[in-house]
């Protein structure tokens, strides 16, 4: 189908079409499609909130669910995530001017000596789908990486994530930093990578072992609903 018919389509959509289209767009990985009905939605007066909640996150919870139930799998997720991206291209710096609420902060990277980044790639988009703000530190990182991060940004939640056993025991270097710093109560932190287990993120005094982004996303704000209540009573 050519791009402007396309178009064409799209914008002939009432509001409710047009977004059930943005979910399936969405699913499909169609990153122009999902581009132009962000742009017709603001041009139609939604708000960067509303566009970000009822497309993007609502049309990600989908992929999520259809990832974490096996229909789908990580390359096709990859690719949602991607469409999802583009569409928070256009509306990150509105969001930002408007103040709009997110649901929390998240650090994220692979931990010192490992750089395998696609299980943690994965997580961040699915995470910044949902409505997080994150910060993805990349590969490679030494407890001085997330403390530099953890300071600057003052994130709700740090994830941490290894693909070889030899890597997995510099997550507890990282936690118990935090523990000796006096600071680790102050955050959410959550584990996951291919070698790890529920037991072992126990074992290290993470508050939670995620075995895939779908859970992480379901988890997370979980543990932030969980603090906020606590924090709230």
């Amino acid at each position: 189908m050519a791009d402007d018919e396309q178009d064409i389509i799209l914008s002939e959509l009432n509001d409710e079409e047009l977004t059930l289209q943005m979910h399936d767009d969405l699913y499909d990985g169609l990153k122009d499609e999902i581009m132009e009905g962000v742009n017709i939605l603001l041009e139609r007066g939604w708000t960067p909130y509303d566009i970000l909640t009822r497309t993007l996150v609502e049309g990600m919870g989908i992929v999520g669910i259809d990832f974490r139930d096996g229909i789908l799998f990580v390359p096709e997720v990859l690719l949602a995530a991607n469409a999802m991206k583009s569409g928070m291209s256009i509306l990150k710096p509105l969001l930002i001017e408007t103040g709009a609420p997110r649901l929390g902060r998240m650090v994220i990277g692979t931990v010192k000596g490992d750089i395998h980044d696609i299980g943690k790639n994965l997580v961040a988009m699915m995470m910044e789908g949902a409505g997080f703000e994150v910060t993805d530190l990349g590969i490679n990182n030494a407890v001085e990486n997330y403390l530099e991060a953890i300071e600057r940004d003052q994130p709700d939640i740090v994830g941490m994530s290894a693909l070889l056993t030899t890597t997995m025991p510099y997550m507890k270097v990282i936690i118990d930093t935090l523990v000796e710093k006096g600071i680790r109560d102050d955050y959410i932190v959550m584990v996951g990578g291919a070698p790890l287990n529920e037991e072992f993120g126990k074992a290290i005094g993470a508050d939670a072992y995620c075995r895939d982004a779908a859970v992480a996303v379901e988890t997370a704000k979980e543990l932030i609903a969980r603090r906020h209540n606590s924090v709230g009573s």
